[in-house]
């Protein structure tokens, strides 16, 4: 079993963003956290009913060291309904709206896989970064629309869709079918000009539990691609199947996945508990730094 080591991590993190004119700099791991605008999150604690909620939630993850907001309106959880690009630009907009008049100076990323509210949510509310959970594959128009908009992109493996995906996950080779999926996408968006892309490995998107283990202990094979590497772990199965119990009890295991990823490499953590991951975050700092030191 490969021991974990901070060595790598030290030299690998000199990434920024481009936030509208703001450059978050990622040579300190950032945290993103989860506002969910829809009804059937798997996650009860992340559900929201209301706009005013939203900003509720969203002012407390900034005061606990939140640096992106990640809105989302369409559950990709196996199963979740299936709704129409219009119900998502409906579901999004009241909350994207409160957040721009209550929190305008915050930055928010759009979780969808369609060009169109792409485009719209962008015009209408300035947003700051696209992420994908499709890579590009539900919606080919995707990448010429991002490249257009000018703004990150943060694009995710995920082996089917969501209706399928967890089926019957099969590799030929896990890393090495991740890596080719990405470097071929990541040649097709530089040649448009996208130059903020953001790589998900797509934990619990096509994997068992088992391959999702796998994947989080070769997470820095992912350094090769020379990008940021986000990581959304936050209470999902691969965390609360291996503890047998539900997302409601999954913190503590989340916050043990991670300090793993860290330490292999992420710059970003997408969460629902800001606190726990901000953190898990300053104690990985220490372990940098006592290593930067030579103590």
């Amino acid at each position: 079993m490969k021991n974990f080591s901070t060595t790598g991590t030290l030299f690998s993190r000199n990434y920024s963003l481009n936030l509208n004119g703001q450059i978050l700099n990622l040579s300190t791991p950032r945290v993103m956290g989860i506002i969910n605008a829809t009804p059937d999150s798997f996650y009860q604690g992340s559900r929201l009913h209301d706009p005013s909620q939203a900003v509720k939630m969203a002012s407390e993850m900034l005061d606990r060291g939140a640096s992106i907001l990640d809105v989302g309106a369409v559950s990709s959880r196996p199963g979740a309904e299936e709704i129409s690009e219009e119900d998502e630009l409906n579901r999004l907009s009241p909350v994207l709206e409160a957040l721009r008049n209550e929190l305008p100076e915050c930055s928010i990323s759009v979780d969808t896989w369609r060009s169109g509210v792409a485009k719209t949510v962008h015009q209408r509310f300035g947003i700051d970064m696209i992420n994908d959970i499709s890579a590009g594959q539900l919606d080919p128009a995707m990448f010429t629309t991002v490249a257009g908009l000018g703004i990150p992109y943060v694009m995710m493996h995920m082996q089917g869709t969501p209706d399928s995906m967890q089926e019957a996950p099969a590799y030929e080779n896990l890393l090495d079918d991740l890596l080719q999926f990405f470097g071929e996408r990541i040649y097709k968006l530089r040649k448009l000009g996208v130059n903020d892309i953001v790589v998900d490995p797509g934990f619990g998107f096509g994997k068992t539990l088992e391959q999702n283990y796998k994947l989080l202990q070769e997470l820095d094979a992912f350094r090769m691609l020379e990008l940021p590497l986000m990581v959304g772990i936050s209470r999902k199965s691969m965390i609360y199947k291996a503890l047998n119990t539900d997302p409601l009890q999954a913190l503590n295991g989340t916050t043990a996945a991670h300090m793993a990823a860290l330490l292999n490499g992420a710059s970003i953590l997408r969460v629902h508990d800001v606190r726990a991951a901000v953190e898990t975050v300053k104690i990985f700092q220490q372990i940098v730094n006592s290593h930067t030191r030579g103590v």
